[in-house]
């Protein structure tokens, strides 16, 4: 049976390692910030990782999403934490969000069997 959350970050890794080799100067510098805007500072690594899970969220970016899911995850949100966040999130997106809602919903419940698994 597939692990979605392996095949995700199988599939990011090898991605991202095929786009760093190519030793864009532009590219190189955004996965820099992207690095650097999460890590602690006057808001917790925390607080800074639910912002971009609903930013993703609104924005409808579903490997966001993903990534940001596993991040609050691993930081320690509850369930009940992120389905409010995400009720914000789907509030300020809209109903179009549903759909992308509905595979966030799918991936923590997949974070959570990936957790019980281990």
């Amino acid at each position: 049976m597939s692990n979605p959350v392996e095949e995700f970050n199988s599939y990011s890794s090898r991605m991202n390692d095929r786009i760093l080799k190519d030793n864009n100067k532009i590219i190189k510098r955004i996965f820099n910030l992207d690095t650097n805007a999460f890590m602690e500072g006057a808001l917790d690594r925390k607080t800074k990782e639910l912002l971009g899970l609903v930013a993703s969220a609104v924005l409808r970016c579903d490997d966001c999403v993903k990534y940001h899911l596993e991040a609050c995850h691993k930081v320690g949100f509850t369930w009940k934490e992120v389905e409010e966040a995400l009720g914000v999130a789907t509030l300020v997106g809209g109903t179009i969000m549903i759909p992308h809602l509905r595979r966030a919903y799918e991936y923590w419940d997949a974070l959570e069997a990936a957790k019980d698994d281990n």
